[in-house]
């Protein structure tokens, strides 16, 4: 792991990551479709959040294929910390995975589901991957810029976000999440046009320039905004608390299982300063 940071600034080697990201997460979106076409069960976990046997195997392909190519970068993932595992994220790295983000989007049959993989250094997500297999989108955001493929495999376009203007701004607002102080928000933004979406294709929407802003006051999980915020920051955008902080990732090292909740925070494109 040491080895890999300590290079990652040369453009092959991280070339390599965003690569090998960016395969894994293909694979496991055909393991997720596969799993949409055979028909499915709906389970829920403790926190009363759907899960389904795509969101596991999709997570099973991507820590094995994680593990075979970075066998010494630990991971976390979503199902797996569900169920108890926890310690797993160190100071030096790790990968932060959702293997399967909407699963409320995915149960009830609409297509704004995403895979997010994320290398997670010092608390900050340097490298992400978001793919949405039904839509066939691929993004990905690292210190080589951000980049957007129409198929995982086609050409990458580079996107960029564009400037926030708040009186002209399309606003992003969580489908299955929205709550009353999201609400309150966009009240006081007035914004030009409120869109409702699922999973961290937010991120990608305000990444690419199609969208502005996007405020979330409800409940996310460290896994759930890392990838795209990996993405997002790559095109220019930000992701801030309301007070102007970042978000921090591998919280749960200092506050236990708590640790794996972000705080409020609001995603914007390019702001001036």
């Amino acid at each position: 792991m040491k080895g890999l940071l300590r290079q990652q600034g040369k453009r092959a080697v991280l070339q390599h990551l965003m690569d090998v990201m960016r395969n894994v997460a293909s694979e496991a979106g055909m393991a997720i479709m596969a799993v949409r076409a055979d028909g499915f069960v709906t389970g829920w976990k403790a926190d009363a959040s759907p899960v389904t046997k795509a969101d596991k195997a999709a997570e099973a392909i991507i820590l094995s294929r994680l593990a075979e190519a970075f066998p010494d970068i630990p991971a976390m993932a979503e199902e797996a910390c569900s169920e108890g595992m926890e310690g797993c994220a160190t100071k030096t790295g790790f990968f932060l995975i959702d293997p399967l983000d909407g699963t409320r989007e995915f149960v009830a049959g609409r297509n704004e589901f995403t895979v997010n993989i994320a290398l997670v250094q010092a608390g900050r997500p340097v490298a992400g991957v978001v793919f949405a297999p039904a839509l066939n989108e691929m993004y990905a955001g690292s210190a080589l810029g951000a980049f957007r493929w129409c198929t995982p495999y086609g050409d990458a376009e580079p996107i960029s976000a564009r400037d926030y203007v708040p009186e002209a701004a399309v606003a992003l607002a969580s489908r299955s999440h929205r709550t009353g102080q999201t609400d309150l928000f966009l009240e006081r933004l007035q914004p030009a046009q409120i869109v409702s979406m699922g999973s961290s294709l937010k991120f990608c929407r305000i990444a690419e320039g199609v969208a502005d802003i996007y405020p979330c006051f409800g409940t996310t999980m460290e896994w759930d905004t890392a990838a795209g915020e990996a993405v997002l920051e790559a095109a220019g955008g930000t992701v801030r608390t309301p007070d102007g902080l970042t978000l921090t990732y591998g919280k749960h090292e200092r506050l236990g299982r708590g640790g794996f909740a972000n705080p409020e925070f609001i995603a914007t494109g390019r702001t001036a300063g």
